[in-house]
């Protein structure tokens, strides 16, 4: 199993900021074989040089996909050049106008997002997983940060496995991982289906959705 996680929106708390979002959403992109994931780097490699990076004349080379700036019909496109159906999107939306105070500190935001990282983990059939899962993460932290994530999200996840099955982790950024930018794409159209009411591209994918929340509802 590999298992790649991506997030929309901020935990900021600060409303008087035109910048901070109502909605916090984290999103796993779970690829249940080696095919799937070979699948995702192959339609991102081809949505590249097919669609973003056609013209000769262009004087900057597009290196990865983005929800924010990649237009419905290439979205369109990419999912198309998806053959394998052996994967699935996990989704949780954060209500964040219900947040506990002590948790929009520093401290407590980052407890926040090592909670609702592993709760979205727990909806995974890990249990039956037979053969080795890795989880890849948007390299967005310091070290401190990526160093407490791991170990939190290890020794929860480690619990949840069978006793031969090994869980390894690593942190890329998204020009490094085509599969982190099709999570990028699936955690974008899912952001905006919360916190704008904006279902275009949600539902072109929602079929492959096995679980979606609104947490703190």
């Amino acid at each position: 199993m590999f298992i790649y996680l991506d997030e929309s929106g901020d935990l900021g708390f600060d409303y008087s900021k035109k910048k901070t979002t109502k909605k916090f959403v984290i999103t796993l992109l779970v690829c249940h074989s080696d095919i799937a994931r070979r699948e995702f780097r192959k339609a991102a490699r081809r949505t590249l040089k097919n669609k973003l990076n056609r013209s000769k004349s262009k004087s900057r080379c597009i290196t990865e996909l983005k929800g924010t700036n990649t237009t419905l019909k290439i979205k369109k496109y990419f999912l198309r050049n998806i053959k394998s159906d052996d994967w699935a999107i996990y989704a949780l939306a954060l209500n964040k106008s219900r947040v506990e105070a002590n948790l929009k500190t520093k401290i407590g935001k980052k407890k926040l997002y090592n909670f609702l990282s592993r709760f979205l983990l727990e909806k995974l059939p890990l249990s039956t997983v037979e053969q080795n899962v890795e989880m890849v993460v948007d390299k967005s932290k310091n070290k401190k940060e990526t160093k407490d994530f791991n170990q939190y999200l290890f020794n929860q996840v480690e619990a949840l496995l069978p006793l031969n099955t090994a869980f390894h982790f690593s942190h890329l950024s998204s020009v490094e991982s085509a599969e982190l930018q099709a999570t990028d794409l699936f955690c974008w159209g899912i952001f905006r289906k919360y916190e704008y009411s904006d279902e275009e591209w949600y539902d072109i994918f929602k079929d492959k959705i096995s679980y979606e929340t609104e947490y703190l509802r």
